[in-house]
Order: structure tokens, then sequence, then C-alpha cells
């Protein structure tokens, strides 16, 4: 094992770093107080923070009533406005472009529509130039930005310089999406899995001390998940940690999945799939009461809402098919909690906000777990709201890294 030392520049950035993420989580506090929190001397903290409010990094707010004689206390806190991050979201058949402040605000976003299996080398021309147009439109300052968050459905490389494979949202493999866009733009890019970033953002704004362990499920048009340790987002040797979604549940005769297999969880349980097969059985003797939602919406219209509540109200051919759904996806996260014993599941998605498949999920969930791994399930907080601001955010968390010194 090699051992290396720390150069003052690397304490500096970790000092800074760890100033800006105690204030981030616990607020405006004294000097005194944060050094009690650091672990260091006043003289320390005082020469930190000296620098950091001269850079406009950290402000000073009111000043505090001790109660006694001598030097009263100035609350000192982050300066959300000190610094801008934008963001590039890719989906399958979606890029969601954005800019957020360093508390996650959100200064603008728009969706754009786009082709699966889209060009990259088509598509990242117009991705820039309808980012400068939205930061002009919104008069960002230039100098304010301090990166570019990218988040894409799929595998990225361990360096965080290509996407390895998007599963259908990008037609190249292997593609450089970091450098080509930070080419682009001008702008320092830092690039991570959609999922992660979204799972990040959960714990951006949770603003927990630790974190614990936690998976996190996203469920949209499939299914993807990220597992914290400590606090801390785990990649696995090969950057597929947590790819729950295409853990093959069928042997034979399974659907084909994006991934290339056939027979994937995402396959059966995720909304995509949940719609596809209820509307393999739409009938109006088989599914009556979906069939009446259809008449009136049209077969295209027909929702996930819909769909669940045709199960509810006797469709038996759909309520068949969303709980097998269910009973497959409790089954993955049931193997979780054993195998991972995470101290936390966050659900995130659509499909969590329907009282029905959600009563159904954890009903299925608690079917056979023993007392001894009681793990607490539970909707985020942020439900729906986090694609705004995931990339931009990844942009911030590299920022905190770096103890703000760009």
């Amino acid at each position: 094992m090699q051992y290396r030392g720390d150069n003052l520049m690397s304490v500096k950035r970790t000092n800074r770093s760890a100033a800006m993420r105690i204030l981030h989580r616990s607020g405006a506090m004294s000097r005194k107080r944060l050094a009690e929190n650091m672990g260091l001397t006043p003289a320390a903290i005082t020469k930190i923070v000296g620098e950091m409010i001269a850079e406009g990094l950290l402000s000073e707010g009111e000043m505090l009533q001790t109660g006694g004689a001598g030097r009263r206390e100035i609350l000192i806190d982050l300066n959300p406005d000190a610094g801008i991050a934008l963001g590039v979201l890719i989906n399958t058949g979606q890029v969601l472009l954005s800019a957020v402040r360093l508390d996650g605000q959100v200064l603008f976003s728009e969706e754009i529509t786009i082709a699966p299996q889209a060009d990259a080398d088509r598509l990242l021309p117009h991705i820039v130039s309808r980012l400068t147009e939205l930061t002009e439109q919104n008069r960002i300052d230039e100098e304010k930005i301090i990166g570019l968050g990218i988040a894409v459905r799929g595998i990225c490389s361990a360096d965080g310089e290509l996407v390895v494979n998007s599963f259908g949202a990008l037609q190249q493999e292997n593609y450089p999406l970091r450098a080509r866009l930070e080419k682009a733009t001008g702008f320092h890019c830092v690039m991570a899995n959609n999922v992660r970033a979204l799972f990040a953002a959960e714990m951006f704004f949770s603003r927990e001390e630790d974190g614990g362990s936690q998976f996190f499920l996203r469920c949209e048009y499939g299914i993807g998940a990220a597992l914290s340790i400590e606090g801390k987002i785990w990649h696995g040797v090969t950057e597929q940690c947590a790819e729950i979604g295409h853990i093959p549940v069928i042997r034979r005769g399974g659907k084909p999945c994006s991934c290339g297999k056939s027979g994937c969880l995402e396959t059966i349980a995720s909304p995509g799939a949940i719609r596809e097969d209820a509307l393999a059985v739409l009938s109006p003797t088989e599914t009556p009461n979906l069939w009446k939602i259809k008449e009136k919406k049209g077969r295209e219209e027909l929702s996930l809402s819909d769909i669940f509540s045709a199960a509810q109200n006797g469709d038996a051919a759909v309520g068949e098919i969303v709980d097998r759904a269910a009973e497959a996806l409790a089954s993955a996260l049931k193997s979780v909690i054993y195998l991972v014993d995470p101290g936390r599941i966050v659900l995130y998605g659509r499909m969590f906000d329907e009282p029905y498949y959600l009563s159904r999920l954890i009903a299925e969930m608690q079917e056979g777990v023993d007392s001894g791994h009681a793990v607490e399930v539970k909707k985020s907080a942020w439900n729906q709201q986090l694609e705004k601001k995931a990339a931009g955010l990844v942009a911030v968390e590299e920022f905190f890294n770096q103890g703000g010194i760009r």
C-alpha cells in the first residue's frame, strides 16, 4: 500500500469543504460553533471564514446575544447566490436543461423532447445552443457559473468521461460526453448516472449528518436504483452497483429489455411494462373499467392512474398484472434487505404517488420478512421534484468537494 501526505492546498480544500457542508446541513452558526464542529482552533476558523467571506462564498448575518460581556458572536452562513450550476439530464426521449443556485433552488428548467437512440453528435450542438439561450434569457452572470453537471441514463465509466451504455437514450456507446460538452461550452463539466444524481439530490436536500446506508429506487419508464453506505454512494467495480432493474426474473420467453437481455425485472415491474401489459389485455369484456376510460380518453392517453383505478375497481386481468408487478419488485427489494441490510429504502417515481399500488407493494414487502430485518420503506419527500435539480447539483457537489475553489 502506498501512503501519501497532503499538501497545504489539499488541507485548505478539505477544511473549506467541511465548513461548507456543515453550514449547508445545519444552517447559520457562529465561528465558535463552526470551530467546535470541525475540531479546529478559533484562529484557524477565523482565517478560513475570512477568506471565504472575502470571496463571497459565505456571508455574515445577525449578531448573537450571548448574555454576557465581551465580544458578541456573529452568525455566518453559506451564500447561495455565490455560484450557479448548469445542468443537462439525458433520459430516453428527453433532455432536461436547468440551472440551480448553491442551495439547489432552480433558476430555470426546460424539457426538450428527443428521439430514442438519439445521435449524440447531432444532439449536442442543439443542447449547447439552447442552454446558451436560456442562460442569456434568464440573465445568468457567466462569472458565477461554477460548472455544468451532466446526469445521463445508463452506465458511465469510472472516471466520469464516457457514457458506456445509455440503454437506448443515445445511439453511441462509449461516448466521450463529458469532454465534448466541456469543449463546446467552455465550462468545467462533471458527469454521473441519472439515478445516482437523483439520489445525491435526495441526500443533499435531506441534510442528514450521516445518511447511513440507504437504497434508493426510482421507477419511471424503467427501474433504476442506487445504494449508499455510510452516506456515500457506492458505485461498484464496474459502475453497475444496484442495477436492480436488470436482474433476470424470467428464464425463458421473457420480453426483450433495453439492456439487451430478456426477462429482466424492468420488463415486468416498471411503469412502462405495466402499461404495456394492461393495453395488451384491453377489451370491453375482460377489462370493462379500463375500456370505459379508454372510450373517454383514447387508448394512447391511458395513464398508470387509469390502470390502477381499473384494477382497484374490479378488472381482474388488470389486477393480475399489477399484482405480478408488485410481487416481482417486492421480491427484488426483499433480496436487497437481506443482502445489504440498509437502514432505509427510498421510493421515487410517479407510481409511488398511487395509494393503491403503494399499499400493494408495501404489503408484498412485509410478506416473509422477519422482524429482525424490518426496514423503513418510504416515498421520497421530494418525489418527482428532483429532475430539475439533480444534474446541476452534480456540479454543486463537486464545487463543495473542492471547498469552493475553482
